[in-house]
This record gives C-alpha cells, sequence and structure tokens, in this order.
C-alpha cells in the first residue's frame, strides 16, 4: 500500500498515476484496470465522491479517502470496517487522502468529526503502508 496525503490541489492524483504506471505491478493485476480512452492509457481510479466502496477494494487507486470517510460517517456507517476491508482486499493499492487538518477547525460538529476521523485514518494506513508521500505544489517528497 502507498499512501499520498496533502493539500487540495496539490498534484496528488497525477503522482498516484504516475507510480501505478511505472511500478508495473503484474502481482496486482492492474491489466485488468487498464482501459484506453481515445490514445492514452489510464487506471481506473475509485473516486471517494462518487464510487461506490466496493469500487475501493479492487481498483489500483483510491482517490479521495477523505470523501469516502466522510460518506461513512453520513450513512453511519464503521470507517474501521472500511479501511480493514481495504488492507485485506487491496494490499497494494494507492491512496490519496487530503490533509484536513492544516487550516481553520469547523464550526460544524460533524465537519470537526470528519477531520477528526480523516486525520486518524491517515495515522493508520501510514503506519501500515510501504510507502507514504506529501504533496506540495506538485512536489512530492517521500515520509516513509
Amino acid at each position: 500500500m502507498i499512501l499520498i496525503i496533502g493539500g487540495a490541489w496539490q498534484g496528488k492524483l497525477a503522482f498516484a498515476l504516475e507510480l501505478a504506471k511505472s511500478a508495473d505491478k503484474i502481482t496486482n493485476p492492474l491489466d485488468s484496470f487498464v482501459y484506453k480512452k481515445g490514445k492514452k492509457e489510464e487506471y481506473e481510479i475509485a473516486e471517494g465522491s462518487r464510487d461506490s466502496f466496493e469500487a475501493a477494494m479492487k481498483f489500483p487507486i483510491i482517490h479521495g479517502l477523505h470523501e469516502y470517510i466522510r460518506r461513512l460517517l453520513k450513512e453511519g456507517k464503521s470507517v474501521e470496517v472500511f479501511i480493514d476491508a481495504i488492507e485485506e482486499q487491496n494490499p497494494n493499492v494507492i491512496i490519496t487522502s487530503n490533509e484536513l487538518g492544516c487550516g481553520i477547525v469547523p464550526l460544524d460538529p460533524e465537519d470537526r468529526d470528519w477531520r477528526e476521523v480523516s486525520g486518524r485514518s491517515s495515522v493508520r494506513l501510514a503506519r501500515t503502508s510501504k510507502e507514504v508521500y506529501r504533496m506540495v505544489c506538485g512536489i512530492e517528497t517521500r515520509i516513509k
């Protein structure tokens, strides 16, 4: 597993795609997730803001874990169970997540809870990830 964290619009997805393409993960059958869109080769991506929770269990990239967490909290589902499932079913996934704790503390209690749970989830995933990167202005820094 690889975790990429950083602020919004800092280049996390572009870097995740770059890692997925350069890793040549034959052991994690990315072949089945590659499709052609015009002349450009792309990977299917589980988008946290819109895709099913099941997509996160099988796609090679989860983009916007913090958005999956927001949806889980709104639906009253366990974030811990979701992360357990990712670790078990998709151990070679590349995950991007926004850092939510670097700004103003939200007034809304639900937003504060989302911020806290997202941060704690990133901490948990960073512990078990083989690599962790932080993105700032499109520049990655490997922190693990």
